[in-house]
């Protein structure tokens, strides 16, 4: 009669079978760990890509104020530069059109570093279609950029969206053929207050841990300037 397995042998059998069960299971896990890992790294480098392609269509629809016709102090020229585009050290806020669409109105946009978490934000309001709305937008804007970027947002229709997480970021305008920072008062004048820059040049810091990281540095330039004519 043919023999059958011994006892040893069984166990030793299933102990192999275990074994290649636990390193196919670890394998897989990698593998797994490793889809996971990348997606969230091309998640990460997309909606950063997003954001930033946000930043310069915020920059390219600047509204331009029609010319006031009695003379103000401070300038009207420099008070309607101040409605299209204000920075002060820790938001930039900007008033733009919505691209296709005339009779929508306008947006009041901020962007602002929440310095709880340092989370790079844009917030930007509904669509507004008066002087007194835009006002009260643009006020809504300052308010939540000074209040820390809550995660409450003011006003009917207002959104704000989450970029990338930053240690630090500052802006620099190009003005004069020159980069300054447009928070210096030797670098202002009563002329640079009178026009928009020529171009903005965002830098930013993005913290560990993310897709991208480090320093990073972007330039917009206004879509009309052509430089300095012969």
């Amino acid at each position: 009669m043919p023999s059958g397995f011994t006892l040893v042998e069984v166990l030793v059998a299933l102990a192999i079978l275990a074994l290649m069960a636990l390193m196919s299971w670890r394998g897989i896990d990698g593998m797994a760990q490793a889809d996971q890992a990348t997606a969230r790294h091309t998640d990460g480098t997309l909606a950063l890509q997003a954001g930033l392609a946000q930043w310069r269509a915020d920059l390219d629809a600047i509204m331009i104020w029609p010319t006031a016709a009695p003379t103000t102090d401070p300038p009207a020229s420099a008070a309607r530069v101040q409605r299209s585009l204000a920075w002060d050290g820790r938001a930039l806020r900007i008033t733009r059109t919505i691209p296709g669409d005339a009779a929508a109105g306008l947006r009041v946009v901020v962007w602002t570093r929440r310095p709880t978490d340092g989370q790079w934000l844009r917030w930007q309001s509904a669509p507004v279609r008066s002087v007194r709305a835009w006002q009260a937008a643009w006020d809504a804007a300052a308010r939540w950029a000074e209040a820390g970027a809550s995660a409450a947002t003011e006003g009917i229709g207002a959104q704000a969206v989450a970029i990338a997480t930053a240690t630090d970021w500052q802006l620099h305008y190009f003005r004069r053929n020159a980069w300054s920072n447009p928070l210096s008062s030797a670098a202002e004048s009563a002329t640079d207050t009178d026009a928009l820059p020529d171009a903005v040049r965002l830098f930013i810091t993005l913290a560990p841990d993310q897709a991208v990281t480090g320093a990073l540095q972007l330039d917009w330039v206004r879509p009309d300037f052509v430089g300095d004519q012969p």
